[in-house]
């Protein structure tokens, strides 16, 4: 006994012609609403600035644990200018002496995303840039 045959629709017929040429400009929209923002790729989302008790707990991006900030601070110590440092934060000369990759911030929300409230880092304008810059913030961890 013979099956009845389902005679499904060609993929060319089933979207309408005008359709067709939009397709790949849809997958396109779709691909880039997929991808994450571009301060997704930057030093917070890659765990600079965050919160650690040794070396192990950062990222390579921020490899070195400073402890010399309260509850730690993950950081690339002793930079020579903002390119030493991971798109989004900036070399900053710090009252110690010393000059470290901290982020760069708009307000005290986005020095926190990695770090616990007990030990909160300020937006502060109040720093000096290695490069020179003027008019930017950084995320200044408590000493």
């Amino acid at each position: 006994m013979t099956q009845p045959h389902l005679r499904l629709p060609s993929p060319d017929r089933r979207v309408p012609r005008r359709r067709r040429r939009l397709l790949p400009l849809g997958a396109l929209l779709a691909a880039v609403m997929a991808t994450p923002a571009c301060g997704d790729d930057d030093a917070s989302a890659l765990g600079v600035g965050g919160s650690c008790g040794s070396n192990s707990d950062c990222p390579d991006e921020a490899p070195t644990c400073l402890t010399n900030f309260k509850g730690g601070y993950c950081g690339i110590k002793d930079c020579k200018g903002d390119g030493d440092c991971p798109e989004g934060a900036g070399c900053v000369a710090h009252t110690d002496g010393t000059s470290y990759c901290f982020l760069i911030c708009a307000d005290k929300e986005e020095c926190n995303e990695n770090r616990g409230a007990d030990e909160e880092s300020n937006c502060s304008a109040n720093v000096t840039f290695t490069s020179g810059r003027k008019g930017d913030k950084a995320c200044v961890p408590p000493a």
